[in-house]
């Protein structure tokens, strides 16, 4: 939401000030800003952080993402992170000279002369143990965000359990499988001395007869033998209940991401819209960062100390903005903005105001479609309508009925000055 800010009273009806409101607007819209603060908070997440460049033209603005391998910071300027790009890039990845060429002017003109400055060796290391190659990028065109000041992946403390997951769904398939598998055991009886009553070779044929009646079934072996056979189960029988050992594991993993499992295979409502509410408090920071991105960009905006527009982000999410939007509304029929209802439905500022002026003065629905007479719907061309016509009726009611004598300019009988004179 962009808001202007007007320091003078005589300024409110100026046209420079809706010029450069209505330039804004079209600035953000021609930049896909959505799609593009949505994109880098899902890199932010996955890798830590993202580097990108500003690519500014008159219409919109472009921001190109930067290799995070080759970037760094290491202290900030005015609140801002110093950006600092290794043109080792070019080298490392594009060995052709002239595809390294074509790839170079794909960049800004400020990568080129870095890169001339680490051919010619000025690109020394900083301290011990550095690499040659880092080349300071301009403060007011190379970006960086990140959650809460640190570079690391979110998520990275799931990977040692997401690691024992997968070794226990390994074990898991083989416990399935082992519980499908059946062994036939044959074995060669004795007599009461002890002796074999069939000799090696008959025992050996008795076996293969098995083997070849069950060769085409799945899962079952044969075992023939002479001794005693037993199975040792190593399972705990302690327990009267049934413990799944792989939902356990499972759910390690979640609590280490601290998320809950079902916020994303819901079975119930447990606890699930803290969990949302503590995902959305998690990424407020990365949307204050994106808040302040677009108020740099607004700052060639403010031609004057008299006139300023500011940006703001609405903490708007898939899962609160119906109710965001009914309480702006509430405060709407209040007094308060009309535009937030809208905004918080994902609509732009653009398009409200832009449909607003298409139906009300190019198709006159104001006109057309009368809303009931309320605080919130009644505006002044419809408020004197509606008095006119009250006005009209009034003046219709009095004549209405048959002409009296009076009205007429003849004699009053005394019949109907006595009527009156009852009435009063």
């Amino acid at each position: 939401m962009i808001t202007p800010y007007v320091n003078d009273e005589e300024l409110k009806n100026d046209k420079k000030l809706l010029t450069n409101f209505y330039k804004i607007l079209n600035y953000f819209d021609n930049s896909q800003i959505k799609e593009l603060f949505g994109n880098i908070a899902l890199k932010v997440v996955r890798n830590g952080c993202y580097y990108g460049y500003i690519v500014d033209n008159v219409t919109s603005v472009q921001v190109q993402e930067l290799p995070i391998k080759y970037c760094r910071s290491r202290f900030n300027v005015c609140g801002k992170p110093a950006i600092e790009f290794n043109m080792r890039y070019f080298d490392d990845k594009f060995k052709d000279a002239q595809q390294k060429m074509k790839i170079l002017n794909l960049f800004p003109k400020e990568f080129k002369r870095g890169y001339i400055l680490y051919k010619e060796g000025k690109l020394i290391p900083d301290f011990e143990g550095d690499t040659s190659g880092w080349y300071l990028l301009d403060i007011n065109k190379a970006v960086k965000f990140n959650i809460n000041g640190e570079d690391f992946p979110v998520l990275i403390a799931v990977i040692p359990a997401i690691l024992d997951l997968d070794a226990a769904q390994g074990l898991d398939r083989k416990r399935m499988a082992q519980k499908l598998l059946k062994i036939i055991i044959q074995k060669m009886p004795v007599d009461k001395n002890g002796d074999l009553v069939f000799d090696v070779d008959e025992a050996q044929q008795l076996h293969n007869n098995a083997v070849n009646m069950l060769g085409k079934a799945v899962g079952i072996d044969v075992l023939t033998t002479f001794a005693d056979v037993d199975v040792a189960d190593m399972a705990d029988k302690n327990t009267t209940t049934t413990v799944d050992d792989l939902a356990k594991v499972e759910r390690t993993v979640y609590n280490e991401a601290g998320i809950s499992q079902m916020q994303f295979n819901t079975d119930g409502n447990i606890a699930l819209e803290k969990s949302i509410l503590n995902d959305e408090a998690s990424m407020y920071n990365l949307l204050l960062q994106f808040q302040d991105f677009l108020n740099s960009l607004l700052i060639k905006f403010n031609l004057s100390k008299k006139i300023s527009f500011r940006a703001q982000i609405l903490t708007t999410t898939i899962y609160n903005y119906k109710e965001l939007s009914k309480m702006y509304k509430e405060q709407m029929q209040v007094g308060y903005s009309k535009l937030l209802a809208q905004i918080a439905l994902g609509q732009s500022q653009s398009t409200i105001l832009a449909n607003a002026y298409f139906e009300n003065d190019v198709l006159d629905l104001i006109n057309v479609f009368i809303p009931p007479m309320m605080s919130s719907t009644m505006n002044s061309d419809v408020l004197n309508r509606v008095n006119e016509q009250n006005k009209q009726n009034k003046e219709n009611e009095n004549e209405a009925g048959r002409p009296t004598n009076e009205s007429q300019g003849k004699e009053v009988s005394e019949k109907t000055l006595e009527n009156l004179e009852s009435q009063k």
